[in-house]
């Protein structure tokens, strides 16, 4: 067994009677919360019983502690999540969901040089929603030619076909959440106020 396990495994006995004494809870009172003979736990406290999670479990849970703060886990990794762009032809694509299917999420950079030349709208499976965060959006949809405003969404089926690309020479950016099977996003909305 490694050095570590056995440094944190022998820190759990002072710990434990710490957390005891900090409540001012008996070895008599923790054994009756916890099913845990009295001489187990002193042992436990002593360090002459080593740990064992049938032990722990039921400590934390009468201590209100979790598992990791018991046996002074190590850190878990780094929870920041490393997105990988996607650049092509000025456009930034950062994908924010990381399962396979169902809805996904993308935030979108457009540079102001981003899709030149004529707009050629495509179709394709699928339902998307548009929010813009920054700069503003020209969408074409079918019959439509529209330009969307920070704050301002917009729905359709890909199957319309659609093509999108900055209104102006600034930089855009918006999100996008986009259902390869039609899949809509629901939006809800307090009721109204009655008079």
């Amino acid at each position: 067994m490694d050095d570590d396990l056995d440094q944190a495994l022998g820190a759990v006995g002072p710990r434990l009677r710490a957390l005891r004494r900090q409540r001012e809870t008996t070895l008599a009172d923790l054994s009756a919360a916890t099913g845990i003979s009295v001489s187990t736990l002193s042992r436990l406290e002593s360090g002459a019983r080593r740990p064992t999670l049938e032990l722990l479990l039921p400590l934390a849970r009468a201590h209100g502690v979790t598992l990791d703060e018991l046996v002074d886990a190590p850190p878990t990794g780094d929870p920041r999540i490393h997105l990988r762009p996607i650049v092509r032809d000025g456009m930034t694509m950062l994908p924010l969901t990381r399962r396979a299917g169902g809805i996904q999420a993308y935030k979108l950079v457009l540079s102001p040089g981003a899709r030149p030349g004529e707009p050629d709208p495509q179709t394709h499976e699928g339902y998307e929603w548009l929010y813009v965060l920054n700069g503003r959006v020209r969408l074409i949809l079918g019959e439509h030619d529209l330009v969307l405003s920070p704050g301002e969404a917009v729905e359709f089926d890909t199957r319309v076909p659609h093509w999108f690309g900055p209104a102006d020479a600034e930089t855009v950016e918006f999100l996008s959440l986009f259902g390869r099977q039609g899949e809509r996003a629901h939006l809800r909305v307090r009721p109204k106020a009655k008079d």
